[in-house]
């Protein structure tokens, strides 16, 4: 009897045993806990912003005149370097003066004749009408001698003329510049000889002021006319390398018709150019300021993202989780990007390590994502630019 006990207490403890240890068997470990994803992180502010069209320019010489003779002659003397600059009416060329000289000496000197034989022909003519009155000449006569004083009248004006001519083409001699401005390469050498309205001698170029040729899209048109009909636009370029600000200048011509093979229109941009920054022939860039846009929610260009639907961003919630959104880009500004749709100013947005992101997941903020970077949360870029002046504010 006691021996059966033994039996069933030990086969109560195996069945107690395997129950434990099935139930054991069948508990799931706990999940390992999530990792937030190492993200860089900006601020959404809300500044004033401008409202621009940007382009890529060439400058134009505000005035370009080349220079040719109007005369047949030996170029005697250049008297500029160069490169230089030079002043309306200041003397760049001499040809050879001789010919014209003796030109204007014999044409003096025939007039001279001319003159005297007038002198002699009018003096004839008031004789015969005197004596035609006391009846002593024929009236053929005196009219003979009053034609031939009409007649050397008409000598003599021609025999001005051609003196002028004479002294007009000596003038044409001494070739001077016709504007303020900066002279190009010297396109013939002293000694050459030169045609009349057929050898270029040189091209200047007035580069203080300068414009500014650019073209934009003709479906940006009206809106450049309707800011336009509010005042003069300002206009800023740039060039490769400058290392100063941007040089500003006002938008001053609109041209009269649309390119109807690019779809684009011709804007020209007057600048001062008193440093001669701006060359002409220099390609730049060009930025079409428009107005400017108060309260504009701005975001730092890195967050945005391009999708199969458009432009999205991921914005940290205050638990830390990323949101994912998809929003509208007004328009991009260096380093900021104007959203109008999607964002609210004060919220914070990835900026980097969005590859490993998606629409919920937990981040980490860092300050950076190099390796050895430190996982200390690091305070959003443009928090501090809230700090210092209300929205709105330009700075």
């Amino acid at each position: 009897m006691m021996k059966r006990k033994k039996i069933i207490v030990i086969i109560c403890v195996v069945i107690v045993v395997a129950v434990v240890y099935g139930y054991l068997s069948r508990k799931k470990p706990p999940l390992p806990v999530q990792q937030g994803v190492p993200v860089l992180v900006g601020k959404a502010v809300q500044k004033t912003m401008p409202v621009i069209i940007e382009a890529i320019g060439t400058v134009e010489a505000y005035n370009s005149v080349t220079v040719y003779t109007r005369i047949v002659g030996q170029l005697l003397k250049v008297h500029f370097k160069e490169g230089q600059d030079v002043k309306k009416g200041q003397s760049l060329f001499t040809i050879d003066p001789g010919p014209f000289q003796e030109k204007l000496r014999m044409s003096e000197a025939k007039l001279a004749q001319d003159m005297a034989q007038l002198k002699y022909n009018e003096d004839e003519a008031k004789r015969y009408a005197y004596l035609l009155e006391k009846g002593a000449v024929a009236t053929s006569d005196y009219e003979n001698k009053q034609t031939l004083a009409l007649t050397q009248q008409a000598t003599v004006r021609s025999s001005k003329a051609d003196v002028e001519n004479a002294r007009l083409n000596l003038e044409y001699c001494y070739i001077r510049s016709p504007l303020d401005g900066r002279t190009g390469a010297q396109l013939v050498k002293e000694g050459s000889m030169i045609k009349d309205n057929d050898t270029k001698l040189v091209v200047v170029n007035q580069i203080s002021p300068i414009y500014v040729k650019f073209s934009v899209p003709e479906k940006q048109l009206p809106e450049i006319r309707r800011y336009m009909a509010s005042g003069a636009l300002k206009v800023k370029v740039s060039t490769q390398g400058m290392q100063t600000v941007p040089v500003e200048g006002r938008l001053t011509f609109i041209d009269n018709a649309v390119d109807t093979t690019t779809g684009m229109i011709a804007l020209k941009a007057e600048f001062t150019n008193s440093d001669r920054l701006l060359w002409p022939g220099q390609f730049v860039n060009v930025v079409l300021n428009l107005a400017e846009e108060q309260n504009a929610v701005v975001v730092p260009a890195k967050a945005v993202q391009i999708g199969q639907k458009g432009n999205f961003v991921f914005v940290v919630k205050p638990d830390k989780k990323a949101e994912f959104r998809d929003i509208i880009v007004a328009r991009t500004i260096g380093e900021e990007t104007v959203v109008s749709k999607g964002v609210n100013a004060g919220e914070t947005v990835v900026t980097d390590g969005h590859l490993k992101l998606k629409d919920g997941f937990p981040v980490e903020i860092r300050e950076s994502l190099t390796p050895g970077g430190t996982g200390t949360p690091a305070q959003p870029a443009g928090a501090g630019e809230q700090k210092k002046g209300s929205p709105g504010t330009k700075k």
